[in-house]
């Protein structure tokens, strides 16, 4: 073969060669963006935490407000939210750094989040007032040990696919307790407004003298912003409820299409629930 077209078939093959690489290369690193946007998205569950320390600080708004009676109830039932405290914001940490892992991998970066492993605390434990059960403790323990193992790779060794097929039980479990937890803050807070508002209800009638005036007239308005203040909170706990309800929704649909992570329908449903979740956390912003 002459030298000419030697070289002519080799750098034939080295165009087709490095096409080649090129292609395995970009497979290797898609970046799956709506994957990415609802996991971040999905991070973002700033007002549980909020509501997690609002529940644990009820005693302290509703001191005030308490007849002698039930002060000795109030301080008990204080003991127990904050020996709990820990434990209901330990599932919330998990599932945001699931998320934020998740959303790592679905990028084409590196990642490192090694540091926030030492945020997950030590684990969380049944408890029969709160609703956590032994599922919760399982589903956990399972999901730090996923985490653990993912992050302390430092690399991209483990694709979306598997990352979303072992997790998911755990996920679900996880935004189980969160949501269980929930109501049993909205119920913590309904407790609160009626034994506050209810106290204006009774006394501001019985003040009927002349010289409680000005006493009556404070005493209203500051019951028009406690309603006010009340009102607010009646919707940050329903959009809590409907944030993580679309987390839950969307990471199972996300499980149900592993076999195709870039069909049409699977990235049309993942942007409806990413933008369900920016106007959620919108409408918590708002209600603050």
């Amino acid at each position: 073969m002459r030298p000419a077209r030697v070289s002519a078939v080799f750098a034939a093959f080295t165009t087709c060669l490095a096409l080649l690489l090129s292609g395995c290369a970009s497979t290797a690193t898609v970046s799956l963006q709506e994957v990415r946007d609802f996991a971040d998205q999905s991070a973002r569950l700033g007002a549980y935490n909020e509501l997690s320390t609002r529940y644990r600080d009820t005693y302290a708004r509703e001191q005030l407000y308490l007849a002698p009676a039930a002060e000795k109830v109030g301080k008990e039932a204080d003991a127990r939210r904050r020996a709990n405290y820990d434990d209901f914001v330990s599932a919330q940490k998990a599932v945001v750094l699931y998320m934020q892992t998740l959303s790592m991998l679905a990028g084409a970066e590196r990642y490192d989040l090694g540091d926030r492993l030492d945020e997950l605390g030590n684990g969380i434990k049944a408890n029969v007032d709160s609703g956590l059960d032994q599922r919760h403790v399982q589903a956990y323990t399972g999901m730090t040990r996923l985490l653990t193992r993912v992050i302390a790779s430092n690399y991209q060794n483990r694709s979306v696919q598997s990352m979303v097929r072992d997790g998911d039980r755990d996920l679900q479990t996880l935004l189980d307790a969160m949501l269980t937890l929930t109501r049993v803050y909205i119920k913590t807070h309904d407790n609160e407004k009626k034994t506050i508002l209810g106290l204006f209800d009774v006394e501001i009638p019985l003040a009927s003298k002349p010289q409680e005036r000005v006493l009556v007239t404070l005493a209203k308005v500051h019951q028009m912003s406690k309603t006010a203040e009340y009102r607010l909170l009646d919707k940050r706990y329903d959009l809590a409820v409907q944030g993580l309800t679309k987390v839950s929704i969307g990471h199972q649909r996300l499980r149900e299409h592993l076999n195709d992570l870039q069909a049409a329908d699977l990235k049309a449903m993942l942007v409806s629930y990413t933008t369900d979740l920016q106007a959620i956390r919108l409408g918590l912003a708002a209600s603050n």
